[in-house]
């Protein structure tokens, strides 16, 4: 193994960690509503956990409006209970066919709440970013005891993994300030 191959694995990992924020940023909720919102709802089908989105359309059709309609209806009040299970704030009402969620507006303190869960995810990210940067950097030192690169080469190696964690540490905060100022000023 070389220093190009550690830097080479190393920046496709901490850019899958920028995929899994992106993810989970767009399931925050903005006062607006998006299909993504419902992303994390498991529904209880047949005594299996299902995806909410492998089991029923989810639509906007409106800006404070999503619908969610079961393909199978008989599943019906298991996806009006998941939704109510998933503590989104949300209050599902239906017909007997669709699913109607409101989206409320978010009122300031909800906010400051959404807010600081942006925060919390986006440390959560910057972790592991560290931890990949962590892994890498063990590896060029093992490479350093055993003799395979030189102190120089091991040093470049260092310095490129640290700017790589700096990059990509300020995308994660980058992200998550977009994030707040959209929750804040929706």
């Amino acid at each position: 193994m070389s220093v190009e191959t550690i830097l080479n694995e190393t920046k496709p990992k901490m850019e899958a960690v920028i995929d899994d924020l992106k993810r989970k940023l767009a399931n925050v909720r903005t006062g607006r509503a998006t299909v993504g919102l419902l992303d994390g709802v498991m529904v209880d089908y047949y005594g299996t956990a299902t995806p909410l989105n492998q089991m029923a359309s989810v639509a906007v059709p409106e800006p404070q409006m999503l619908t969610v309609q079961p393909w199978d209806i008989s599943q019906i009040s298991a996806v009006e209970k998941a939704i109510i299970g998933a503590n989104l704030g949300l209050n599902p009402s239906n017909d007997g066919k669709m699913i109607r969620l409101p989206i409320p507006a978010l009122n300031e303190e909800r906010r400051k709440q959404l807010a600081k869960q942006v925060h919390e995810i986006a440390e959560e990210h910057k972790v592991a970013i560290r931890n990949v940067r962590h892994h890498s950097n063990d590896l060029l030192k093992r490479m350093l005891k055993d003799k395979s690169v030189s102190e120089d080469d091991e040093r470049f190696g260092l310095d490129e993994v640290q700017k790589l964690t700096n990059a990509f540490t300020g995308k994660v905060d980058e992200l998550a300030r977009t994030k707040e100022t959209e929750i804040m000023h929706v």
